[in-house]
């Protein structure tokens, strides 16, 4: 589903070369769980970046569901990204004066996509994330826990091949995290491809693969037994 062979990427500036990743290789199969640590400066954002077509590299092969990214325009970058995958993120980023509802809503709006079609991805959507009931209240009238389900309703609605999530429990307390980190679960069981970068030990831990990055490579690569598979029988 996602494979990097090779990847490097070079930020310049008139006097300074930093190499964030260098020769990044990893492979990510459909159904994967995956959890990537590293200390700060690793090279986890770049690759998360990267890997949601958010900014491009300059060496290496990038394959996403089986296609190519290498050369892609703008434009086909941005459909991939939209069609394909979701972003969860640490602070949310929902809409403070936009409902539950229309949160959801706006990344559905870039696509070709009846109001029926939408109302239903929405609902079920906010349903799965336990929040059906509450699809009229704004960010502001919820927790945090409450506002990361929505930002993972979201992601939901676009029906991606796979989910990124960048430090999704890292504004939560203890129990919240918790709660998150079970609902990714719960997702990654019905068949959804996960890619979570986090600095929580144990969170990486529960997942089925833990990837370790430094210096902009990968390090350590531990495949746990695969659960999804008992799961799903």
């Amino acid at each position: 589903m996602l494979s990097m062979q090779h990847i490097s990427k070079v930020f310049r500036t008139d006097t300074v070369e930093t190499h964030a990743l260098k020769d990044f290789s990893l492979q990510v199969n459909e159904g994967d769980f995956v959890a990537v640590t590293g200390p700060s400066g690793s090279g986890k954002t770049t690759f998360l970046n990267i890997a949601g077509l958010l900014e491009t590299f300059d060496g290496g092969e990038y394959t996403l569901d089986g296609e190519s990214v290498k050369g892609l325009k703008d434009n086909t970058l941005s459909r991939l990204r939209n069609e394909k995958i979701g972003f969860i993120f640490q602070s949310f980023n929902l809409i403070p004066d936009l409902n539950l509802y229309d949160n959801v809503d706006v990344p559905l709006r870039y696509r070709n996509l009846s109001k029926a079609e939408r109302k239903r991805r929405i609902e079920e959507s906010l349903d799965v994330v336990g929040l059906a009931n509450r699809m009229k209240h704004i960010p502001a009238q919820l927790s945090g826990g409450q506002q990361q389900r929505v930002a993972i309703a979201r992601a939901l609605a676009g029906q991606p091949r796979f989910l990124l999530a960048d430090e999704p429990t890292g504004n939560l307390d203890s129990q919240m995290a918790e709660s998150v980190m079970e609902l990714l679960e719960s997702i990654n069981a019905n068949g959804t491809t996960i890619v979570m970068v986090t600095h929580d030990p144990n969170l990486a831990a529960r997942a089925q693969r833990h990837i370790t990055v430094r210096d902009g490579q990968v390090t350590e690569n531990e495949r746990e037994p695969k659960v999804v598979s008992q799961l799903r029988a």
